[in-house]
This record gives C-alpha cells, structure tokens and sequence, in this order.
C-alpha cells in the first residue's frame, strides 16, 4: 500500500533539507560528544547527565527519520503553476473577517497557505487542513466566503491573492 504523498512548497522543502542537515552534521555529533562525557563521569545507573544525552538522542534520530519518511513522499508543488488567480496551496491570501455586531470588515490579515508540514500560524503560515484554508480553497479575489469554525461560523472576504 502506497503512502500519501506529502505536499510542500519549494521553501518548504528547503527548510526542511536545512534542518536534516543540521541535525545530521551538527546536532547528532553534538548528542555524541554529551554522551561520550557523561559516560566518563562513571557509573551510567545513576548518571542524569547520561540519561539526559541518551533522551536527546532518541529524539534527533526520530526527527531525522521523520524528515527521511517525508522526504520519501514528497511532493513539490508549483506555487506560480496557472497564475494566482485562485486560492491553493503555495499562495499568499489576505483575507478580512467580517464583525457580526458591528457589521463592518475587520483589519486584513495575511497568510501563505502551506501543507501541514509547513505550518506556522505565529508566522503567518496557515495548514491547508485548518477550517480558514479549506474554506478559501479554489475561490477568488472579493470573494465572501463561509468559515466553519465549530462552534461558530465566521464570514471572511478575500482582499488579494499573490
């Protein structure tokens, strides 16, 4: 049985690739050098500093195998492919919520949609999975689009799409 394949954004992707690199060039040699000095401290039965380094261990070869599986089923989506005429995966959106008591438009907010890989809401980087991007998917510019947000419906309008 084939696996879904991962989609990402060229930026995405790169980020990825630093950051696989850092941790097999950098960090795992670091972890091994915490481990080689805690080792030398004695008796590893009692040894926090030991037991410490063998923790981040197992965390960085998760994370690397959890960047090799991804990699393994990526995807790289075009962000430029047809234009931006439409929202979809790779394009940056600015959208304004609409203020049910006082019925007027709130201030813009901006977003670059990206895979769930990629997301990072506090940096503007909004999943494709979350109800605003599923919501704004295929529609365009002055758009009014319905955002279900249980327990709540939100109203947002599309402003631009770069």
């Amino acid at each position: 049985m084939s696996q879904e394949k991962i989609r990402l954004t060229q930026n995405g992707y790169d980020e990825l690739k630093k950051e696989q690199d850092n941790l097999i060039h950098v960090v795992r040699k670091e972890v091994i050098e915490d481990l080689q000095a805690a080792r030398a401290q004695g008796d590893l039965s009692e040894n926090a500093d030991y037991d410490v380094a063998r923790d981040r261990q197992a965390k960085v070869e998760a994370r690397i195998r959890e960047l090799e599986n991804i990699f393994n089923n990526i995807e790289i989506i075009d962000e430029h492919r047809g234009g931006s005429r439409v929202v979809k995966l790779g394009v940056k959106v600015t959208v304004q919520s609409k203020d049910k008591d006082k019925d007027k438009w709130k201030a813009a907010e901006t977003y670059t949609i990206v895979s769930s890989v990629e997301a990072d809401p506090i940096n503007g980087k909004l999943s494709n999975v979350t109800p605003l991007a599923v919501a704004l998917m295929d529609h365009k510019v002055d758009d009014i689009v319905e955002v279900d947000n249980e327990p709540f419906k939100e109203t947002v309008r599309i402003v631009t799409i770069d």
